[in-house]
């Protein structure tokens, strides 16, 4: 394929509680940049020493949570002068940390549900049911949605286990969108209808976990109206902008029972097994795995490109 570059590392694993996952997601990676004729080597990286080959043209970032969606491999490549997919330091600091986003959310008026800021020893003001989330996990870890008042106390400690501030948001009841964005593109909306109630970790990767008996439903694209969506995807692109991304991610969205959207956050490093909700939007733009994958580089090297002008 043309203008591909010669040689990519494909980056998975980390330090974080989603290395599994990563590791799915970079071996479906490094066989679609194989396939467009690319030399792939497949780096397992465990923490900020590991080794990384210094004749790449391209580090393909596949880390999902910490260490690969906060900034901290963004640094490292460009401290060592490795061009990389995906968001600059900036962008990923801010997407990945979720009351950065909130705050940016604010400023640029992205419709998104109430939240405050609590520390240990706090209690909530909002009136219950609340999400109580730790800012700086991926993928519902330290996500504790409260419904009654005896829970609150153990969903503090919960989510306290990931540091000191603690999100707190009203829970919104509703369908539960994702959005994924490519460039200036937002894909079809996908409707996410978990069997067990909540869109937690079992239900994302079932088959890390196949006992619990999670799994969801995902209906793409979604059967909302065409004005609607088109709303909501107008709605997650404004929610991209806001937070200073521009290559891809992953939004994640509500539609409230009364059909107003609210934006929850943004995933820098979406899942990109083949059957992850990136992908699977993507498909159904008709835009096939390998394609995205080389769509995603094209966007990476657009955005190095102007940020050096």
């Amino acid at each position: 394929m043309k203008g591909l570059p010669k040689k990519i590392a494909v980056l998975m694993g980390g330090p974080g509680s989603e290395r599994e996952v990563s590791l799915a997601t970079g071996r479906g990676v490094s066989k679609a940049l194989r396939s467009l004729g690319a030399e792939v080597v497949e780096v397992d990286v465990r923490d900020k020493d590991s080794e990384l080959p210094g004749d790449v043209d391209l580090a393909f970032l596949t880390i999902h949570g910490t260490f690969g969606e906060d900034g901290q491999i963004q640094r490292i490549l460009e401290s060592r002068g490795i061009a990389y997919t995906g968001e600059g330091v900036k962008g990923s600091e801010t997407a990945f940390d979720k009351i950065r986003t909130k705050e940016k959310f604010q400023e640029h008026g992205v419709t998104t549900p109430p939240w405050e800021i609590i520390h240990p020893g706090q209690r909530p003001t909002f009136p219950l049911p609340i999400v109580v989330k730790a800012p700086r996990q991926g993928s519902t870890v330290g996500v504790v949605i409260v419904k009654s008042e005896d829970e609150i106390g153990s969903a503090i400690s919960e989510a306290g286990k990931y540091g000191r501030e603690l999100l707190i948001e009203k829970f919104v009841s509703g369908r539960e969108l994702t959005i994924g964005i490519l460039g200036d593109q937002a894909l079809p909306i996908l409707e996410i209808i978990p069997k067990g109630g909540f869109y937690d970790f079992n239900n994302k990767y079932p088959f890390l976990n196949p006992q619990a008996g999670g799994g969801a439903e995902h209906v793409c694209p979604a059967k909302i109206d065409a004005e609607k969506t088109k709303e909501i995807q107008d709605l997650a692109l404004r929610a991209f902008r806001a937070v200073g991304l521009q290559v891809y991610a992953r939004v994640d969205a509500i539609l409230s029972e009364n059909e107003q959207p609210f934006i929850l956050e943004i995933n820098n490093i979406p899942g990109m097994t083949e059957a992850s909700l990136l992908p699977e939007a993507a498909a159904a733009a008709g835009i096939s795995y390998v394609d995205l994958c080389a769509r995603i580089i094209a966007l990476s090297r657009a955005r190095t490109e102007g940020n050096r002008r």
